[in-house]
């Protein structure tokens, strides 16, 4: 009888881990990753030092259920073009794991409850912040830019500037110019970070039919337009320093972080134009990812540091 009960519980725990693990993949956790990379940082340039730690975990929490919410939603939405692709063919509506039903379901819940959630751990000012960054998300970029103009990400990526405001309206309850800088360092810096992808997987794009830049313009245009936003990002990221009087570590690496992201642009432009066959977009996209990584980094340790 015992053989027989674990023949019966063992697949029963396979399908749970598959359906829990169905479910944690609707919310796109790589992309929440570096969307907390953002907030807590910026919560303790919020405070000129460490702020409370209940406060940090509870924006956190908060800020990982909106965007996974968001995130859910989106795939809902997609799941028609994610079947085309084969970047997003392993997505759970593509696969079966899961329905539209259910994710809709998840994703309402989980929305919810993060505003909810900051709410009444945070403020009424982070939690607005995160419903507009939901509802930027899955109606703005989603429902009406994704699929009809080569601008979407550009505009679409105002959704993952949110992080950045709802982290430092937790602190304070309000909002200041040091927040909006950095909200748009991360405007400014999504179009060079996300363009590269879109060129790795550009015949994806065209056979879904999504107006991607790489799609309707090539790969030459593609990589100027780069250029121009990786130096406008950087350019944007120094004028934090005398807004916020940064100091030499944040000075240090917005620098020198900034001008290898430069560098890493031109060099992708520069293969484009020569006509390569592989321009090697990939090296700007997780250059794009240590930038970002580094300079918030440095914007939470900047501010304990005695000089």
């Amino acid at each position: 009888m015992d053989t027989a009960l674990s023949s019966v519980a063992a697949p029963a725990r396979r399908s749970l881990r598959r359906t829990v693990a169905a479910y944690v993949a609707l919310t796109k956790p790589r992309v929440i990753e570096l969307l907390l990379v953002t907030t807590a940082p910026v919560m303790i340039l919020a405070e000129g030092g460490l702020p409370s730690i209940w406060l940090v975990l509870a924006t956190l929490l908060g800020g990982s259920l909106a965007a996974g919410s968001a995130n859910a939603f989106n795939m809902v939405i997609d799941r028609d073009i994610d079947r085309l692709m084969r970047r997003t063919k392993n997505r759970p509506l593509v696969t079966g794991e899961l329905t539209a039903r259910q994710a809709t379901v998840f994703a309402s819940a989980i929305g919810v409850g993060s505003i909810v959630w900051l709410w009444v751990t945070t403020n009424g000012l982070a939690a607005a912040l995160a419903f507009a960054a939901i509802l930027f998300y899955v109606v703005i970029y989603t429902l009406v830019l994704k699929r009809r103009t080569e601008q979407n990400i550009i505009w679409g990526g105002i959704a993952g500037c949110f992080p950045v405001v709802i982290g430092w309206s937790a602190v304070t309850g309000s909002l200041d110019w040091a927040p909006i800088i950095l909200f748009l360092v991360v405007f400014l810096w999504t179009p060079p970070h996300y363009w590269p992808l879109s060129m790795r997987y550009e015949a994806d794009y065209a056979d879904a039919s999504v107006p991607m830049l790489a799609v309707m313009r090539g790969r030459t245009a593609v990589g100027v337009q780069v250029i121009l936003y990786a130096w406008a990002t950087v350019a944007m990221s120094l004028l934090l320093i005398p807004v916020a009087s940064m100091g030499a570590l944040y000075t240090a690496v917005a620098l020198l972080a900034g001008g290898w992201f430069i560098i890493e642009s031109h060099r992708l432009y520069g293969r484009a134009l020569r006509g390569l066959d592989d321009v090697s977009p990939m090296k700007v996209f997780h250059a794009s990812i240590t930038y970002l990584t580094l300079v918030f980094v440095a914007v939470g340790v900047d501010p304990l540091l005695p000089f």
